[in-house]
């Protein structure tokens, strides 16, 4: 099994993939060994991944030169390679461990990743040897669609793309009047949170699931016509949704008469152009229509007029995803944990993608599945939910993950988003860019959200340029709060939750920043100033060599000076010093 996701995909699985048809056919193998492109194994940080079966070794960072050893050692002769294996598998008597023991995937409970790098995402037997379109059957044969609902509800299932809104209470809302009106079906795969990949992941990996899903939503509702809203910017996600939509379709599991009964649905994809706003429901409708993508004021809500202004309920990747399996093993099973799918980046050993139970604490995550912070770093925040959520400081890093006790620290879960930071991290500085964000994707319809979020952001400027006065803190206050109120949609009214939630639990980085004008995580260029230690300084010539800004001057063996006037605060001087004589603060 070959990792086919776009990170390992960037890193040239492709080509390690041929190799390893290449060398296979060259040993004469080929009847014997199947090399399968699959999805996202989720531990990004050591891609390129392969996993050989039956034994489930995994070898991770491989390089195209490492595929003949591979096969010579590992396929011919039975004997794992263990200086290519991850470290965390290989027990001290050179025996190879399952993954499921090593701290990564223990901790982890994957549903809607429970096929992403166990499947071969293009072909749909594969899907269906998995249980796949067992809960369609199951939905369409023995259930009626008020049954299906009712079981939506008593999950407990919940939209995982921000909002959190019960899932059976939208799809209960667009259930009336079926086979009387033209009902549509919609899954929002415009993932555009900065850092996040969990939709895209599934896609790539599992995308009849998400097919699967929205079909027994549609038999739900009483509607017979579905769109995937995706970013064109996922090419292999959607190069694998449209094969796997042709697949279900030649099978019978689109289309008319499905599974003998009178139920027809269809699904069509719809490309977005990148628009951060059109992850809100109704922008995502309006740019289905073919329109700019801006949204609508709120009632009416979509499921009563919604897609062509018809009933319409819209669920994101991830929701879908867990659709089909509580279908199959009951409302209480899921009902007892609940998952939440997470991509987890930043200053973090292991960054990829988990899935972990509801209830699991911000420090399992962060020490045991992440791994720790790289280079013996302290913790300092993790930010959850995109741009729209807040920062976590390290105080509350055992705080249990879950809908409401994000929202009762000023976070929330968002879509899946977690980025760590580590000391190193200026928090005024995070706020800053991820207002930016939300700026240059402001769709500019409603004022508060056009004009406000800018205010915001030149206060924030502000600071950090070291002009703040205290009062600009009550002010930033107060116009989030304003900007949170007075938004139509949520891309406003979120906006302002990284500065609020910055300012709450680091408001000393704030007044640093403004009394003493000095940045103490060293990261406000107009608060720097580099130095030279005459101390430690060895007169190597390197730093003035490397200053793109003549910046630096002195004799050779005999201790430099920095210009400030002249300095424009690169750090380049830093990364080249060889005797830790520079420094800035």
């Amino acid at each position: 099994m070959v990792c086919g996701g776009t990170g390992c995909t960037s890193s040239g699985s492709d080509k390690i993939a041929k190799a390893f048809e290449d060398e296979i056919l060259a040993t004469g193998l080929e009847n014997e060994v199947k090399v399968i492109r699959t999805g996202c194994f989720g531990l990004c940080a050591l891609g390129p991944i392969v996993v050989i079966y039956p034994e489930g070794s995994f070898y991770s960072m491989v390089k195209e030169e490492d595929v003949k050893e591979i096969v010579d050692e590992h396929l011919l002769k039975g004997r794992p390679v263990t200086r290519l294996l991850y470290d965390e598998t290989v027990a001290e008597d050179n025996t190879v461990k399952s993954l499921d023991d090593t701290a990564f995937y223990k901790k982890q409970m994957r549903i809607a990743l429970r096929n992403c790098g166990v499947i071969n995402p293009e072909n749909i037997d594969e899907y269906i040897a998995f249980d796949g379109y067992q809960a369609l059957g199951k939905v369409l044969t023995e259930m009626t669609p008020d049954d299906v609902i009712q079981t939506i509800l008593d999950s407990g299932l919940r939209g995982r793309g921000g909002a959190g809104f019960p899932t059976g209470r939208k799809w209960q809302l667009a259930s009336g009047n079926r086979g009387n009106v033209q009902k549509y079906v919609c899954c929002n795969a415009d993932e555009g949170d900065p850092g996040a990949f969990m939709d895209r992941s599934v896609l790539e990996g599992d995308p009849h699931v998400v097919i699967e899903a929205m079909a027994i939503a549609g038999y739900a509702i009483g509607a017979s016509q579905g769109y995937v809203y995706i970013r064109a910017e996922y090419p292999i996600a959607v190069h694998r949704l449209q094969v796997a939509i042709d697949q279900a379709r030649e099978y019978g599991l689109l289309g008319k008469n499905i599974f003998g009964t009178d139920f027809c649905f269809d699904v069509d994809v719809q490309l977005g152009a990148g628009a951060f706003v059109c992850g809100e429901e109704t922008a995502l409708m309006t740019s289905i229509e073919g329109k700019r993508g801006e949204p609508r004021p709120r009632p009416p809500f979509p499921a009563v007029k919604g897609l062509f202004g018809k009933p319409t309920i819209l669920n994101n990747v991830e929701t879908y995803a867990n659709v089909p399996q509580i279908i199959l093993k009951g409302a209480d099973w899921f009902a007892s944990m609940g998952t939440k799918v997470f991509a987890l980046g930043g200053k973090i050993k292991n960054t990829g993608l988990v899935e972990i139970p509801m209830g699991t604490t911000l420090r399992t995550i962060v020490e045991e599945i992440g791994g720790g912070i790289p280079g013996g770093k302290k913790f300092k925040a993790a930010q959850t939910g995109g741009p729209s959520g807040g920062c976590i400081p390290a105080s509350l890093i055992d705080t249990p993950i879950d809908y409401d006790n994000l929202l009762a620290i000023g976070s929330m879960m968002g879509s899946g988003g977690l980025i760590v930071m580590d000391e190193d991290t200026c928090m005024v500085d995070i706020a800053k860019f991820f207002l930016e964000f939300t700026v240059d994707e402001s769709c500019g319809k409603c004022t508060p959200c056009r004009v406000g979020t800018k205010r915001l952001l030149e206060l924030l400027n502000k600071i950090t340029d070291g002009k703040g006065t205290m009062e600009d803190l009550d002010k930033i206050t107060e116009l989030a709060e304003f900007i949170k109120s007075n938004s139509l949609c949520g891309l406003g009214q979120t906006a302002p939750i990284p500065v609020l939630s910055t300012l709450r639990y680091f408001r000393d980085e704030y007044v640093e920043h403004i009394v003493n004008k000095r940045c103490p995580a060293g990261v406000c260029k107009a608060l720097l100033n580099y130095k030279i230690d005459p101390v430690k300084c060895k007169g190597c010539t390197l730093c003035a060599r490397t200053c793109p800004a003549g910046a630096i001057s002195g004799t050779v063996r005999q201790p430099h000076t920095i210009d400030t006037a002249k300095c424009v605060k690169c750090g380049a001087c830093i990364e080249k010093c060889k005797f830790g004589a520079i420094s800035k603060g």
